[in-house]
């Protein structure tokens, strides 16, 4: 006797969700996602405006999209996820959906109940994606987990009050405690 077959699910089925419905697909495998509570959009907020900030200072040509945003991870049609913070160098992954294949820079914000998928699912798929640094913030345990895997240093471990840099730009430093003051 056949095993009973799990249902692939395709970017299709996500545009097929109600209206106001979140989830994000990984390997054809739907995950559904909880509004964000007050701390997380605080967070959220600082970071895209610092972030914004450094690159509009130096006449960058990096964009920063908040979430919820659209990444179509490995240009098929079986990965798609929003990122809390999403950086993109690379104007050619853009179009009017989203970004079409691995951003430079994503940021998670980790909430009680997307602890495993942060940690794990979306830290292997991010890194197999070729996203070049990887933060997972975690407002709970005021820590900050950084991958920079341009230079496949796999993780520094930074507490809220610390200095954070960021990896792909040069001279922007991040500090938590400071940019929740």
């Amino acid at each position: 006797m056949a095993l009973p077959q799990e249902k692939i699910y395709t970017i299709e089925d996500i545009y097929a969700l109600p209206e106001g419905q979140r989830a994000e697909l990984i390997d054809g495998r739907i995950y559904n996602m909880a509004p964000p509570n007050t701390i997380h959009q605080k967070i959220s907020w600082k970071l895209h405006q610092a972030i914004g900030n450094y690159i509009s200072s130096r006449h960058g040509n990096c964009d920063v999209y908040a979430a919820p945003f659209a990444v179509f991870l490995n240009k098929d049609d079986r990965n798609y996820v929003e990122p809390d913070i999403s950086v993109i160098c690379d104007k050619s992954k853009m179009n009017d959906k989203g970004c079409v294949g691995a951003p430079d820079w994503i940021i998670e914000i980790v909430s009680p109940s997307t602890q495993h998928m942060d940690y794990g699912i979306k830290l292997f798929k991010y890194h197999t994606a070729g996203v070049r640094e990887y933060w997972i913030v975690n407002p709970i345990k005021h820590t900050i987990n950084v991958y920079d895997f341009d230079q496949d240093k796999f993780t520094s471990l930074y507490s809220f009050d610390e200095d954070v840099p960021v990896c792909i730009f040069e001279n922007l430093i991040v500090n938590m405690e400071l940019l929740l003051s």
